[in-house]
């Protein structure tokens, strides 16, 4: 089986690709229960994305050293983030959505 995302090749009883952190099936339960907060992922995002904060805040190791090392793809990954996050379609490693706590 085949990450649609990336198109790296993933285990079949694989919920989240490991190596794009995207969640391969919709319908696969969400593991782990509570998500991440949404206001920090987004501050993080905005204060501290090039750096890959909050990759590393949501689970994203490998991710986040990517954007770390390479800036956040010039800005590009994090402005990517950035909207993910604001459209509630980011989730953190585990596939969960990001929790807007009262």
């Amino acid at each position: 089986m085949h990450c649609t995302n990336c198109g790296k090749e993933v285990d079949p009883k694989a919920v989240i690709c490991p190596s794009c952190g995207v969640q391969l099936n919709q319908n696969a339960p969400i593991v782990n229960g509570e998500g991440k907060d949404w206001l920090t992922t987004l501050l993080l995002c905005l204060f501290v994305g090039p750096l890959g904060v909050h990759r590393f805040y949501t689970g994203h190791t490998v991710i986040g050293i990517i954007q770390l090392v390479t800036a956040g793809g010039c800005g590009i990954w994090t402005l990517i983030d950035l909207i993910q996050i604001i459209t509630g379609s980011f989730r953190d490693a585990n596939g969960n959505e990001l929790v807007k706590k009262n």
